[in-house]
């Protein structure tokens, strides 16, 4: 009996400890990517500075219960008043499309058409599966070298520390705060996410799932 209760309490000492581990460990990644870009964090129109492309990261049109999801409304107007107001000129909208019945890309480029937008300013990734993915294949397929990157506030820091690796000189254009109500889910999960985006890119150095051929976005006069 007295070994069994010595081997327990070894076993809850190492889970605590683990536990712990676990906790520090997700706290400094995301300490390290909220801290590391503040001063290329933008949410003032007339502020930010004008690059040439927008990377749009794909969102969902609608939520699970059919209604109009906001972090795609508010991704979608953010990137059209960049274009009006002039601060780029063209827009790569990245998303996820491997159903055949789900299609953030098209949405998105829909969406940004019926604020004037014009089709030919803007070009689709239907491999974005992920942030990681969107921003890398920017780079690596679409020829960006540098771009403005359109999400959410608290999506910003983690998009941005992948440009950073990947070499993609990046700043990030926030779109309104939505309610909590509609974020609180999503923002608590990046917490996990910017935990495994610092895995991906300085321990397993994962890439995109595609890369495929090199295809740079070649940009019209307007």
């Amino acid at each position: 009996m007295a070994a069994k209760l010595i081997i327990r309490q070894q076993v809850v000492r190492g889970l605590i400890i683990l536990g712990l581990t676990g906790l520090v460990g997700i706290g400094a990644a995301n300490w390290r990517m909220l801290t590391r870009h503040p001063e290329r964090l933008f949410t003032a129109l007339e502020k930010i500075p004008e690059r040439r492309v927008a990377l749009v990261l794909g969102a969902n049109p609608l939520t699970s219960s059919g209604h109009p999801n906001l972090h795609f409304v508010y991704r979608m107007d953010a990137t059209a008043a960049l274009f009006h107001a002039g601060k780029i000129g063209h827009v790569l909208v990245s998303g996820d499309n491997h159903f055949s019945t789900y299609d953030e890309p098209t949405a998105m480029k829909a969406a940004l058409v019926a604020r004037g937008v014009p089709a030919e300013a803007i070009t689709c990734d239907f491999a974005g599966f992920r942030t990681l993915d969107s921003v890398k294949r920017a780079q690596a397929v679409f020829g960006l070298t540098q771009c403005t990157i359109v999400t959410q506030r608290y999506h910003l820091p983690r998009a941005l520390e992948i440009a950073r690796v990947c070499g993609l000189d990046a700043i990030g254009f926030c779109t309104s705060d939505l309610p909590i109500r509609h974020s609180l889910r999503t923002e608590l999960r990046e917490i996990i996410a910017r935990t495994m985006a610092t895995i991906d890119l300085y321990v397993l150095h994962r890439q995109p799932r595609f890369t495929g051929p090199f295809e740079p976005i070649i940009i019209s006069e307007r």
